[in-house]
């Protein structure tokens, strides 16, 4: 098969699932002619795009109600849900934001808060914030980039972490563990540890859908999480079972104004 562009091969790449249920990184390296680091790549960003669901040596389609949902609804969910996460936010406050889509979601609601200071592992983040005009003071963790998820991670971002202590933690989740806590396929989860441990108060952000996903890596378990902002489409037990385990759950509203 010839070479084709990202948004080409993505498209493909979906065609493909939607026919076989289910698609192999070195299988789609050989046919797409490029590398298995690529593919990863593609199935990362293909998932943060609420488009299917990574595993070991591959991806399988979301489940039928997840998947039904278009790009842009899954967009305006994660708006919402960094509005009323940035509700959270008092100006001056010291924060760590995560990589990830839906905690970059939350940058656009920063702009009337005064004073913040921010770190993050993600340069998207950093290079979006230092723009701003209310000149957020931005520091970056450094460490060793993950080309998976788009950040820097090891042990020199986990000692840039252990340096300071944060009023707030904002992270993201690729699945949620009503049991377990939040959930990745990203066996590198000792800088979202991190960003805990030096955090007064810990907000995941996740869409309720991702309580459909198994994933086998616990990330955090719940008896470290503070508060879960996810959209009103949770499900009344899960939200109970939450609760009952000490998270403050706040829904936020599936429509933004």
């Amino acid at each position: 098969m010839q070479k084709r562009n990202t948004q080409q091969r993505r498209r493909a790449i979906i065609e493909q699932l939607h026919q076989q249920g289910e698609v192999a990184v070195d299988a789609l390296s050989k046919a797409f002619e490029t590398s298995e680091v690529t593919i990863r790549k593609d199935l990362a960003e293909l998932e943060n795009s609420g488009l299917l669901l990574r595993k070991y040596g591959g991806a399988v389609p979301l489940p039928t109600s997840a998947s039904e949902l278009s790009t842009e609804k899954l967009s305006l969910r994660k708006q919402s849900i960094a509005r009323a996460a940035a509700s959270l936010i008092r100006d001056h406050n010291r924060i760590v934001i995560d990589s990830g889509s839906t905690t970059a979601a939350l940058l656009p609601e920063l702009n009337n808060k005064l004073g913040l200071l921010v770190m993050t592992n993600s340069l998207h983040v950093a290079n979006t914030l230092i723009e701003r005009e209310n000149e957020p003071t931005v520091l970056l963790t450094g460490g060793t980039w993950d080309a998976q998820s788009h950040s820097f991670q090891g042990q020199m971002a986990e000692q840039m972490l252990k340096a300071y202590n944060f009023d707030q933690a904002f992270l993201g989740a690729a699945g949620l563990d009503i049991n377990r806590g939040t959930t990745t396929f990203n066996e590198l989860t000792n800088l979202c540890r991190a960003m805990a441990k030096v955090s007064n108060q810990v907000i995941v952000m996740a869409e309720s859908e991702k309580l459909e996903r198994k994933i086998p890596n616990v990330e955090l378990p719940w008896s470290d999480i503070d508060v879960l902002v996810t959209d009103q489409n949770i499900d009344e037990s899960a939200k109970q079972a939450l609760i009952k385990q000490g998270v403050d759950v706040i829904c936020a509203p599936n429509k933004v104004d």
